[in-house]
């Protein structure tokens, strides 16, 4: 046993035994199965909440602007007020007007007084006529007369018609109940008819929210907006930016007459109480609309769920032992679970939890799959 070639030998032998042992062990390590939690497809009748993103938007809103030339002489309303319909809001300049107004009813006086007087006059011809006591050229004259003064008066009449048209221009009122925004312009400043802005003046009690559906939903939208009111008031609710729920429900008041090509979608809208004025043009929300499907839907936790790069997945057991990724279409999302509309059939196995560690085709040691409710 003192010689070195023996002690060689034996050193070399252990070594290989012990690399032998060591690779057996990293192998069995490599081949156990990793365990996991699995829940079973299930199939059924599903409640729960669609969201869309809405958009606020006035039913009635219009843009005031001078209809008259001239310098503001009054503002009788605050910025941001609330106006009820004819109240007073602007005025221009009326002396111009109401002295145009005045000179056309002196004119239409004028012209009214003469039709008089030569109306009498062919009624004397036509009398004389009748007698041969006048020629008859005079009497065609004077009924020439008449017509032109009458025309004359028309011409009056139309003449006060604008000039009264213009004095009333020059005071602007509210065309109906609503919010009016922040004046465009201040006293004494010189506006232009037709062009100079004023202000702007919305509805907002009711008020409506639009929002973009799909054009496989349209069927289902219009049978909401025909559906009785009770039933239409519990299903359409909003949150407000920061989730903040709107107190009150709404109801489909429109549908848009056409699908945008470009996106396939067609605008909804739905109307909404305001009395508080939370609601103001142009703001965002989520519009939740609580739908129960027709027919059975298929059912998984959504924590089976995995999402990279847009596409959805899930792992599913193929057999006891087996996991492999598939990919799925997610549909409506309830609570903690999700429809899935493509890629599973009814009773198949999914994983739950444990799915950080799983890669495609690894073992797995599952525990007794539970059921999605």
């Amino acid at each position: 046993m003192n010689n070195p070639k023996i002690a060689a030998i034996l050193m070399i032998g252990s070594s290989l035994v012990l690399a032998c042992g060591n690779k057996q062990q990293q192998q069995a390590r490599g081949t156990q199965a990793i365990p996991v939690s699995t829940a079973v497809v299930s199939e059924e009748l599903v409640t729960g909440m669609k969201t869309y993103p809405g958009n606020v938007v006035a039913l009635n809103e219009t843009e005031l602007r001078a209809e008259v030339s001239g310098y503001i002489t009054g503002i009788f309303v605050a910025d941001g007020a609330s106006v009820s319909k004819g109240q007073k809001l602007y005025e221009i300049d009326r002396t111009r007007y109401a002295a145009e107004t005045e000179q056309a009813k002196s004119s239409l006086a004028i012209a009214e007084a003469n039709l008089s007087r030569v109306k009498r006059d062919v009624e004397r011809y036509r009398k004389l006529a009748e007698q041969d006591a006048i020629a008859r050229q005079t009497l065609d004259y004077a009924e020439t007369d008449f017509n032109n003064a009458e025309a004359q008066v028309a011409a009056a009449r139309a003449a006060l018609t604008t000039a009264q048209t213009n004095l009333n221009r020059s005071t602007i009122v509210a065309p109906f109940g609503g919010t009016i925004g922040i004046s465009q312009v201040r006293t004494g400043a010189l506006v232009s008819a037709g062009s100079t802005l004023l202000n702007t003046i919305s509805s907002t009690d009711p008020i409506a929210v639009d929002f973009p559906v799909s054009e496989s939903e349209v069927a289902y939208f219009n049978a909401l907006r025909r559906a009785d009111e009770v039933v239409r008031d519990s299903m359409i609710m909003l949150s407000l930016p920061g989730s903040r729920p709107f107190p009150h429900p709404g109801h489909i008041s429109a549908i848009d007459r056409a699908v945008d090509r470009t996106t396939g979608t067609i605008t909804v809208r739905a109307s909404f109480s305001n009395a508080d004025n939370i609601l103001l043009p142009g703001m965002n929300t989520t519009v939740n609309i609580r739908t129960t499907s027709e027919e059975p839907q298929l059912v998984i936790p959504y924590r089976a769920v995995t999402e990279q790069l847009g596409q959805t997945s899930v792992y599913v057991l193929t057999d006891s032992s087996t996991a492999e990724q598939r990919g799925v279409r997610l549909g409506l999302k309830v609570a903690d679970r999700v429809v899935i509309t493509n890629g599973l059939v009814k009773g198949e196995t999914v994983v739950t939890d444990g799915i950080i560690n799983l890669r495609p085709g690894v073992k797995v040691e599952a525990n007794a799959p539970s059921h999605t409710k």
